[in-house]
């Protein structure tokens, strides 16, 4: 399905201009540093007009943190390793319009039925069968979870609640951003047993602990994925891993436009000069006539402040301020057996710490798959998100532990092949911080920024928000040079009910006299 399905879907039309840079007489160069998501559509974006562009990538892969790369089990056995997986809701117009260019029915993407949520006690929750529509969807969910109770739902309080469903950004931000997502979910009565609903689904989702969250995300997650949209909580995932699904493809319809690909080279600061920009990459210079920052919140911080005459002193200084989450840790296990038949894709298990979810690759994988039909095995993968420890194999241990819980057929099963990444790199929403974000345009005309820590204000998140700065960013260039620039679509950036919105712009609700 690549058409979006609720009607109530937002566009922002495209900016207008030339239809080529040929029509300038001399194309733009523009440097992408970066080649995740956000750097990848930036560079789309760019190319499409005709933009010479360059895209500069640190790694020997693209897709940032939804990129995979070439490894080897014991037995010699070549296996993709990656992050692992990754939702591509249906929401996600900015990133599925990216995917389009190389797939246009998004036939490399195929639907999982369910989202289970495993808490404490063993109840499970789905988002199976739910009605699309808000505030049906959220209302029905709540009726037949385990977790919650019509006491429960009766006792959340109305008014603290409002804000969930009257989400607009940055209106949100500016009445939320300094609560703690968990003292939030406190204040308005939302039952504790359920609360592993919200911290799995929604914070969670940043690696970061609740009460480390900024409440407004919180609320921007629930708007996108809940009482926002009508898409429901359905989602894809790639049938292959991510380099054969999405970024192969995608590399090879940038080159057909002309579109120079480096993987393997860091950028380690900018010059500026009278007639555009300098890139340094380890003992070389090159001239751009404008720059597109795509990297990583680390990279960012290394880069700006190497590079003292862009820029003024204090973007440097909030740059420089820009938060990663806490590490988080990846495991995956070939096994030399199957997990039983009934268990789901993936499972969510934050209230089971450390683990914060179960994958089974081999029923969705390709490749993974294949691995499983020749051997026998199954292709396990376990997350831990903001840990606590930095004893990776205590983690390990502990993660297996639980696997073993939850999946008993498991305990027996021998290993073959294991994997485990440990990484840091993903921004912080913490409290106050959206004040302080960068945004996707900067004090240098020619220099954008973009990723899934910018700001952009919109209700998006995630690989969803990187998406979207990604085309934000190339709009910035494009219009600066008088070229057509992209649609940016999104759910819509305020409360669907309008009764609510009244209400939260009423003096009840605002307290003002």
């Amino acid at each position: 399905m690549t058409r979006p399905q609720d009607p109530k879907v937002v566009t922002r039309p495209a900016p207008r201009g030339l239809a080529d840079a040929g029509q300038l007489g001399e194309r733009p160069t523009v440097a992408v540093v970066g080649g995740g998501i956000a750097g990848l559509t930036a560079a789309t974006g760019l190319a499409e007009r005709g933009v010479d562009v360059t895209v500069f990538e640190r790694e020997n892969h693209l897709g940032g943190r939804v990129g995979g790369w070439r490894e080897q089990l014991p037995d010699g056995t070549s296996v993709t390793m990656s992050r692992g997986f990754h939702a591509f809701f249906r929401q996600y117009y900015n990133l599925r319009a990216l995917l389009t260019r190389t797939d246009p029915h998004l036939d490399r993407l195929t639907a999982l039925a369910d989202y289970p949520l495993l808490d404490s006690h063993g109840r499970t929750d789905t988002f199976a069968g739910l009605p699309r529509t808000p505030p049906w969807n959220a209302l029905a969910f709540a009726w037949r979870s385990p977790t919650f109770t019509l006491k429960d739902l009766l006792r959340i309080s109305g008014r603290d609640a409002l804000p969930l469903a009257t989400v607009s950004v940055p209106d949100t931000y500016h009445r939320l951003d300094r609560t703690d997502a968990s003292s939030f979910l406190e204040a308005i009565n939302f039952p504790a047993a359920a609360q592993h609903l919200a911290f799995e689904v929604f914070s969670r989702s940043f690696f970061a602990d609740p009460h480390d969250l900024s409440a407004a995300e919180l609320a921007t997650m629930f708007h996108l994925y809940f009482l926002g949209s009508s898409e429901g909580l359905v989602f894809d995932v790639p049938t292959e891993p991510f380099p054969q699904a999405l970024w192969d493809p995608l590399a090879g319809y940038l080159a057909s436009r002309r579109v120079d690909i480096r993987t393997g080279t860091p950028v380690t600061a900018l010059g500026q000069d009278r007639d555009g920009f300098e890139v340094e990459t380890g003992g070389s210079t090159e001239h751009f006539d404008g720059i597109v920052l795509a990297c990583d919140v680390a990279a960012l911080r290394t880069v700006v402040e190497a590079s003292p005459t862009v820029g003024t002193e204090a973007w440097r200084t909030a740059i420089g301020q820009l938060r990663t989450a806490p590490p988080f840790l990846v495991r995956r296990l070939w096994l030399d057996r199957p997990v039983a038949a009934q268990r789901s894709p993936f499972l969510g298990t934050g209230s089971v710490p450390p683990l914060d979810n179960i994958s089974l690759l081999d029923r969705y994988e390709g490749e993974a798959r294949r691995w499983a039909a020749r051997t026998g095995g199954s292709v396990v993968e376990l997350h831990a998100y903001a840990a606590t420890t930095k004893d990776s194999s205590r983690l390990e241990k502990a993660l297996e532990k639980r696997l073993h819980e939850i999946y008993p057929e498991t305990r027996d099963a021998c290993v073959v092949g294991e994997k485990t990444l440990w990484r840091q790199d993903c921004p912080l929403f913490g409290l106050g911080d959206f004040a302080r974000r960068p945004t996707v345009e900067t004090p240098e005309v020619a220099l954008v920024l973009a990723g899934d820590g910018v700001r952009i204000d919109l209700p998006v998140a995630l690989m969803e928000r990187a998406a979207a700065t990604g085309w934000a960013a190339a709009n910035a260039l494009l219009r600066h040079w008088g070229l057509a620039g992209h649609p940016i679509r999104s759910v819509p950036n305020h409360g669907r009910i309008s009764l609510l919105n009244r209400l939260a712009t009423s003096k009840y609700f605002t307290g003002t006299s």
